[in-house]
């Protein structure tokens, strides 16, 4: 893939990291908020804020990989060049196999979930199951056969689901009273540390941002455009959250909001706009998540292209790593995306039916052992500044350990599920199966070259 495929520019980046963190959840995370902190918005506000960590520094971090390298697949690259090929071939695997495939499932079950609200349709497993899986498709065709499409609809999707956000915040700041609610806060609250509780499922909602770095280099400009957007984009998410935390639950009041739960949001809309923008902040919500699937899916059709151009890491590799000259765009690896995503679509289907994951699903499974990877990650900027490679104490040192304390708290936050044991062990017997593969295939390519 040659220069011709740079078709990215610097907002879509930052759009698709937005983008992908900022789905439905920031629309109902205030009331768990709230009843994790016993009513205090100030204690809530540092929830979103050490929540953050991860992604802010995590984001730095990878930022200095990403300045030093323009070559396809993103983290799997940073891994490949920076930690070794079978860490790289590990992740790949983890990521192609396990982490976007579900995430894509469960991400577009949830499109269906919002637009049968949308349009009160029959709200079974089955209707929602069934839309979500039709948008997926069409998400999928549109991608593949067009770049330019997927990155319109990125931007499109990002500036609009930001409008109820900016809307429900800025008029809970003018209507509300936030000096009155951030004092709501005392040593008793503090001390109690039952606030704490809010921090594992708050990291959740930052997840995806290193879904971008998979089109660094269809990326303009990538060694300096992608530092920017994984430095920019953090920053705006965690503003987006804490701006439209404050605005809504001083204007609804803390009391109300407990009270009220995931409904308060229609309720601000309603006494704000009246009912038919409470209507369209569903709309918005179907956009927003619908955003979050079309830069999962962006990243994901790229992934076993990434993999299978570096030698024996993939099945299928002849296949895969052809580009369509027509479309200029991997379509085997979006074909193989698909199908994966297929399976575990089927597989949410059936854990969901039949209630195999109580108060869970699929897509855990590979959210916080990614987090492990991006800790190697780390260690190798701080190596690179004992080697003098990086020559700043903030970047070479403070960076990588606030961004491995905040992989450890969404770490930590996994800890909490009863089936974090059975998550990680799916994870590790993908891992075991790629380390298995690159051995075999490595030792035919030296026997072939001896």
């Amino acid at each position: 893939m040659n220069h011709k495929n740079e078709k990215y520019g610097l907002f879509t980046a930052i759009a698709m990291i937005v983008g992908i963190c900022i789905g439905s959840g920031i629309f109902f995370k205030s009331d768990n908020i709230l009843i994790a902190t016993n009513g205090s918005i100030i204690l809530g506000v540092l929830v979103f804020a050490i929540g953050a960590i991860a992604i802010i520094f995590g984001g730095l971090c990878f930022s200095e990989l990403a300045s030093r390298t323009s070559k396809p697949g993103g983290v799997v690259t940073y891994m490949d060049e920076f930690s070794g090929k079978r860490s790289a071939c590990s992740f790949g695997w983890f990521q192609t196999f396990i982490y976007y495939p579900t995430l894509t499932a469960v991400v577009s079950w949830v499109v269906g979930i919002y637009t049968c609200i949308l349009f009160n349709l029959k709200n079974t497993l089955e209707q929602q199951i069934l839309i979500g899986s039709a948008f997926l498709i069409i998400c999928y065709v549109y991608n593949t056969l067009s770049a330019k499409i997927g990155g319109i609809f990125q931007n499109a999707a990002t500036i609009i689901k930001l409008i109820p956000l900016a809307l429900l915040a800025v008029f809970g700041f003018i209507f509300g009273n936030p000096m009155e609610g951030l004092q709501n806060v005392s040593p008793s609250h503090l001390m109690g540390l039952t606030w704490i509780s809010a921090i594992g499922p708050i990291a959740f909602a930052f997840d995806g941002w290193v879904v971008s770095t998979s089109i660094a280099h269809e990326v303009k400009n990538s060694k300096k455009n992608m530092p920017r957007a994984l430095i920019i984009a953090p920053f705006i998410i965690l503003a987006c959250y804490v701006l439209y935390f404050i605005g809504i639950t001083t204007f609804v009041g803390t009391e109300k909001v407990l009270e009220m739960g995931d409904v308060h949001v229609q309720y601000a809309a309603q006494q704000l706009f009246g009912s038919l923008f409470a209507k369209a902040i569903t709309v918005f919500v179907v956009i927003s998540v619908m955003g979050t699937l079309n830069g999962l899916v962006l990243g994901f059709i790229r992934m076993p292209y990434s993999m299978a151009i570096r030698e024996g890491m993939f099945p299928f590799a002849k296949k895969l790593s052809i580009v369509n000259k027509k479309f200029n765009m991997p379509v085997y690896s979006a074909v193989f995306a698909s199908a994966l995503s297929a399976f575990w679509m089927v597989l949410h289907y059936l854990t969901t039916k039949f209630k195999l994951l109580p108060n869970s699903d699929v897509s855990e499974i590979s959210i916080a052992v990614s987090y492990v990877f991006y800790i190697l990650l780390y260690y190798r900027v701080f190596q690179m500044y004992k080697r003098k490679e990086i020559k700043s104490v903030w970047k070479g040192i403070v960076y990588p350990i606030f961004a491995t304390i905040g992989s450890l708290i969404i770490l930590y936050g996994a800890f909490q599920s009863k089936l974090f044991l059975i998550y990680a062990a799916i994870c590790v017997l993908v891992i075991v199966a790629s380390i298995v593969f690159y051995t075999k295939k490595m030792k035919k390519i030296k026997q072939t070259i001896s």
